[in-house]
């Protein structure tokens, strides 16, 4: 079920076109990755989810009906500039903000001081913010942006500045905070954390949407029939009876074993591989390599840029 929807988005900048008729559906309780190259138009689009500013054209559907200026309420969102008052201390201002999303002082106090246990910055409750390293920073803003428990939230870039053990962290609450029902937008350009962590993505380039959907759907949409075979037997024998809808792109030994990475003709079905390999030795592992979304990223992006490229477009002399 839909759980937040923009609809044919139009933004314009003194010129500028930073989002031309964008269309986002957020799943309820699921975490939308929200990606693009630098300048595509993703902050744009987050503010326009905020209602920091509005669309020139399209709508914001949230619950299947127009955002109010009250729904603001349900959002919690970590922007990619940090914002924290260096000189005041952190516990002071984490109250301070907790309080603004409308939590009483009493617990607002009370969820704060667990939240700081938990991510073992309690001794830093009065320090001042400007004492704190950029990770700590990092940590007190994830915790005030989630404190009132928002339907929606929204994450930009959150790992900045985190060290491997805390960007573990923050993936496992933001893991477990989609388990108690919230539904999370994404934007980040960590690829790997994308495949870890998202069900669904928009891609967002040139102010246009340019690729979405179910993240399994995308990455498989851009396989190229090419499968990795573990082999034990006679490669030479097996390279000679292959049929010519099988091309191998690389072979070498690892482990005592010949590693082959092949391609196949779209009519040719892995049972295929499978029989015409077994006539020739044993298979000790066979899988299908399908593109990280990295690979789909740079593909995606690479090919529309080209398309859109002027000079590519002339006629040949």
């Amino acid at each position: 079920m839909s759980f937040l929807k923009a609809i044919d988005i139009v933004k314009d900048y003194a010129g500028h076109r930073a989002l031309d008729k964008v269309t986002v559906d957020v799943p309820e309780n699921s975490i939308y990755g929200l990606l693009g190259p630098n300048g595509a138009g993703k902050t744009t689009l987050i503010r326009i989810i905020n209602q920091i500013t509005a669309p020139d054209e399209g709508k914001i559907l949230f619950r299947n009906r127009r955002m109010k200026p009250e729904d603001i309420f349900n959002i919690g969102y970590l922007p990619e500039e940090r914002g924290l008052y260096k000189k005041m201390k952190v516990g002071e201002q984490a109250l301070y903000l907790s309080q603004l999303k409308g939590l009483s002082k009493q617990e607002a106090i009370k969820q704060l001081k667990e939240w700081f246990e938990k991510f073992e910055i309690g001794e830093w409750w009065n320090k001042k913010v400007e004492e704190l390293s950029k990770g700590m920073q990092q940590k007190v803003q994830f915790i005030v942006t989630i404190i009132h428990k928002p339907k929606l939230l929204i994450f930009d870039e959150p790992f900045t500045g985190f060290d491997p053990i805390n960007t573990r962290l923050l993936k496992e609450e933001i893991l477990n905070l989609k388990k108690e029902g919230a539904t999370i937008i994404f934007s980040t350009h960590d690829m790997p954390s994308v495949e870890e962590l998202c069900d669904h993505i928009t891609l967002i380039n040139r102010s246009r949407t340019l690729l979405q959907g179910p993240i399994d759907e995308i990455r498989q949409k851009y396989a190229g029939h090419e499968y990795e075979i573990r082999f034990t037997g006679n490669v030479n024998l097996l390279t000679a009876t292959l049929s010519t809808a099988y091309k191998i792109l690389d072979h070498h030994r690892e482990n005592g074993h010949s590693l082959i990475r092949l391609s196949l003709q779209k009519d040719i079905s892995p049972n295929d591989v499978l029989a015409s390999f077994l006539k020739s030795g044993q298979i000790v592992s066979f899988r299908e390599l399908v593109p990280s979304m990295n690979d789909v990223f740079i593909q995606a992006v690479e090919e529309e840029n080209r398309d859109n490229n002027p000079e590519n477009n002339q006629p040949m002399n």
